[in-house]
Order: structure tokens, then sequence, then C-alpha cells
């Protein structure tokens, strides 16, 4: 039925493509593209003889537009599914909109370098403007809607699970359980313990500096920012027990505080055992987490990126992680005059995930609805030109599929709620 270039071979890729062979109805043909061809080669050996889907490899450098370009003409695909780094957002879809392509991606942009002067100009304006610092924001992105508007194509941005699931819960919610949403508390629990005195689920890079920046939350028309984990609650989550978490900033309350009309507050709660943060306060005290590059014996070296290389590769975490995830959003709000609460959230365990697809449930959790999202508009339940986040459609083939392909989700009327 589609052919659809995958740019990506780390964990949550490989997830993906795991899942799109599964749906050999739907993916009937897929091309693995990265900068070191030699995965995307022994992800194609291991799924040939256990799928339909017809797999091709390539080799790419996404930071560079031209390639980029040159791979999709060369491939000719139906949809370009960027699962690769936020960095290289803008590179993709500029060749997306260069080749007549539809784009999707599983995270918002930020640059690499935050010390670029023209960038750090348009952040700094941004700060000043919206009131939140993160280096992660859609501004980037949604400033291409005219442009795939007029190009006839669409942009589905964060199809993961946080962002991308959290929204179609928000979305299912507004259309379904609710007349008004008043609060929205996004939890993203992970219960797993994957024996290592350190690591990180995803890219150390992204993680860590998302977790060291100020929290920031919706309330009220407007960000509230906080200093980098100060605020933390503690919650009883089904199937994994108590846990501490953390309010951060997180993307998808800026699409939701656009998208979900009259929400009085936006907040995101993730959790964090003890050691994860005495080991990344150290880290973030010796400079460990800087961007900024360095001379070290004659060569530049970005400490972050240095750091990344030392660290266990999240894609080696399947075979030792135990545990459980529970992610989901916690809603209260009015329907037929009366005052309501929701809870909808997914559990998905580390080992039942690893015996699936080789993974741990974090790469998981991002990799099936990445697939889900490409299906979407790819079967054109979900298709109308321009840049979008997941909440902008229709939730109920998403949430549908949910259930289908690994992701069941369930709903408490009930829940305890964050004070």
């Amino acid at each position: 039925m589609s052919k659809v270039l995958i740019i990506g071979c780390g964990g949550v890729a490989g997830v993906a493509i795991h899942k799109c062979c599964q749906n050999s109805d739907v993916f009937t043909e897929i091309c693995i593209a990265s900068r070191t061809k030699s995965k995307c080669d022994a992800l194609k050996a291991e799924l040939e003889g256990k799928t339909k889907t017809v797999i091709t490899t390539e080799q790419v450098d996404a930071d560079d537009v031209n390639q980029v370009i040159a791979l999709i003409k060369k491939v000719q695909p139906d949809l370009v599914m960027n699962i690769a780094l936020p960095y290289q957002d803008l590179t993709i879809m500029d060749a997306c909109l260069a080749c007549g392509v539809n784009y999707l991606d599983t995270a918002n942009y930020e640059p690499e370098d935050i010390d670029d002067p023209e960038w750090r100009a348009v952040y700094e304006k941004r700060c000043k403007e919206e009131g939140f610092s993160a280096y992660f924001d859609y501004s980037w992105q949604w400033a291409y809607k005219e442009k795939f508007e007029k190009a006839g194509l669409t942009a589905l941005l964060g199809t993961g699970f946080d962002p991308g699931v959290t929204q179609a819960y928000c979305a299912y919610a507004q259309k379904h359980l609710f007349d008004q949403i008043r609060t929205i508390d996004i939890l993203d629990c992970n219960g797993g313990d994957h024996g290592y005195p350190f690591a990180t689920n995803f890219n150390p890079e992204i993680n860590l500096r998302e977790v060291s920046a100020p929290g920031s939350y919706w309330e009220n028309g407007r960000w509230v920012e906080i200093p980098a984990m100060s605020i933390k609650r503690e919650y009883d989550f089904d199937q994994v027990g108590h846990k501490d978490m953390y309010l951060l900033h997180h993307e998808e309350i800026e699409s939701l505080a656009k998208n979900i009309p009259g929400v009085e507050r936006i907040r995101f709660f993730m959790t964090f055992g003890q050691s994860y943060l005495t080991h990344m306060k150290c880290l973030e005290n010796v400079g460990m987490l800087s961007t900024t590059p360095i001379e070290f014996e004659g060569h530049q070296i970005v400490p972050i990126q240095f750091l990344k290389a030392l660290l266990p590769d999240p894609a080696s975490l399947g075979p030792r992680t135990v545990g459980k995830t529970n992610i989901g959003c916690i809603f209260t709000g009015v329907k037929d005059g009366k005052e309501k609460t929701a809870y909808i959230y997914n559990v998905c365990d580390h080992q039942e995930c690893y015996k699936e697809v080789g993974s741990q449930a974090i790469s998981y959790t991002t990799g099936v609805p990445a697939m889900i999202g490409a299906m979407m508009l790819l079967t054109g339940k979900w298709n109308k030109p321009g840049v979008f986040t997941v909440e902008e459609f229709d939730p109920d083939p998403y949430m549908e599929a949910l259930n289908q392909w690994g992701l069941p989700w369930q709903i408490s009327d009930s829940p305890v709620l964050v004070d």
C-alpha cells in the first residue's frame, strides 16, 4: 500500500521499524536510513523472513539537507518518518517540502548549538514574550505551517508517547468525557530498573538537557517558570507503586494550551529516583552537561556528547531492565453541569517489550505511536495540509490503534488528584 522512508536507527526507531513490519498491509515497503548504515543493515537482516514488508537501507547525514533531498528523490516515499535527533527536524522538514512528501516526527525541534548567535537572538526574544526558557519549543516548526499548507502536505509533530499519546488522551477526553476540561496533569512514571548506577532511558544528550532545565507549567493563560526539580510530589501508580515525581517543562503543554479551549492549568510530572538526581547534579556541577565546546589535548569536544559516549546506549538496556512504566493524564472539569475527574493511562512492562521487539518500554512507548501516527497519515484517517500536533486530529482511530498495537489504555473515573 505505502512506501515509507524512516530516518534513524536507534532504540525508538528500532521499535517503530519492528511495528511497521508487523503491519505490512499498510507498510508494504520501508527504507531505513542512518548515518551508520551498518546498523540499518543489521536490523534489516534481523527482520527479513519474518515480515512481508520489503526492507531496503541507505546511508544519510540528516544534518545535510541536500543529502536528505537526494535520498528522498531516490527512494520516492509516501511519507518520511523522522526518528533521528530533534536537532535534525528542520533539515528534514525542508527536504520534505523540496520533494513534496509528508513528514512525521516524535519530538519538537531544539538546536544542537545553543550558543549559535542567530538561534540565540530568536530564543531570547521568545523567553521574554512567552515566559519560559526551555531550549525546545514548537515555534520553529509551527513557522512551517503556511509552507506545508501551500504545498498540500501534512507535517505531524510529536507522535511519541509524551508528546503524542498524551495529546490523544486529551483530545479523547475533550471529545467524549468532558464538556469543559479545567486542569490536566500529565504523569510519566518509569518504575523500571536496569541495574546500572546511572544510565538514561533515551538519548542521554536530549534527556539530561531536558531534566536539568527550569520547570514550567501553564496556568490562567500564562507560563509559570520554576527552578529545576523544585516542585516534588509523590504518587501511587497502578502496578508500579509509590514514586517521587518532579514538575518539568514539556513540549505538549505548549500545544495543549493552544488547542484545549478554556483549560486553566496544565502540568507535567516525571518520576526520578534519588540516585539518578544525585548523579545528574554532580555531572551538572562539574560541567559535564554543557553543550559549549571545550578544547582538550588539541581537540574540540562537547562535554555532554563526551558523556553520552561514556554512558550505556539506551538501546542496550532492554535485556536487563525489569519493571513497568505508567504514563497518563489526570483531568478535572465539567460534564453535563457536574464536576468530573478522569485518568487515562497505559501500563507497559519492560520485559514484555523486550520479548516482542528487543527493547525496553521507554523506547517501545515512543516507537509504537510513531508507527500509529504514520498509519493515520498513510491510510488517510488524518489528512489535512499544514503542521499539526496529535490533539488537532480525531483521536478515535488513533486510540483504537493503541489498543490494537501494544499500548492498551484504561480510564479511572475517580483518580487521586495531584495537589
